[in-house]
């Protein structure tokens, strides 16, 4: 493989963790993940790929991940704004695990998208842990917590796992 490539790869990837990062700390201070760092994300993903000459994921895959990344989020929240009549998901979440998708692939961004379920979950259950220190009740229903660095978790996760090989070889 080139060099040149190569190291466009890399640097593609250090970007997007630096991002994933930023867009973590976003959302917990406001619970809004901006467009501005969430596409630059998904853009990274075309440019790590293409730089591997797509080694990692086939453009079919890359694709199909961004569709069904975007696309099953997109239903989870209509179907949770629906029953709970308010914002379940913003969607800046959406378009975070569609971006995923493209990085992560078909099979992959599903992966990412329970690990970053559970660790949102875990986030939830301390905050209602430490909510309930202070009024002696402990109450999850409708607790409002950032979705994003959970799913961020997710994704760092199966990232490591997927791309990170790629520059051991």
């Amino acid at each position: 493989m080139d060099f040149i490539l190569f190291m466009i790869a890399f640097f593609s990837l250090l970007a997007a963790i630096i991002l994933l990062g930023m867009l973590a700390v976003i959302d917990f201070k406001t619970m809004f993940l901006p467009n501005k760092y969430v596409f630059p994300f998904a853009g990274l993903a075309i440019v790590f790929h293409a730089s591997l000459q797509f080694s990692v994921l086939d453009p079919l895959n890359i694709i199909l991940g961004g569709i069904f990344g975007y696309g099953i989020l997109w239903v989870i929240r209509y179907c949770g704004n629906r029953y709970y009549k308010m914002e379940s998901l913003g969607l800046g979440d959406v378009k975070l695990l569609g971006a995923a998708g493209l990085w992560l692939g078909l099979s992959h961004v599903t992966f990412a998208m329970t690990l970053g379920a559970i660790a949102g979950l875990i986030h939830g259950l301390i905050v209602a842990y430490i909510h309930s220190k202070k009024t002696g009740v402990f109450n999850i229903h409708r607790l409002k917590i950032p979705a994003g660095p959970g799913f961020i978790i997710g994704i760092v996760l199966v990232m490591s796992t997927q791309t990170f090989p790629v520059f051991l070889k």
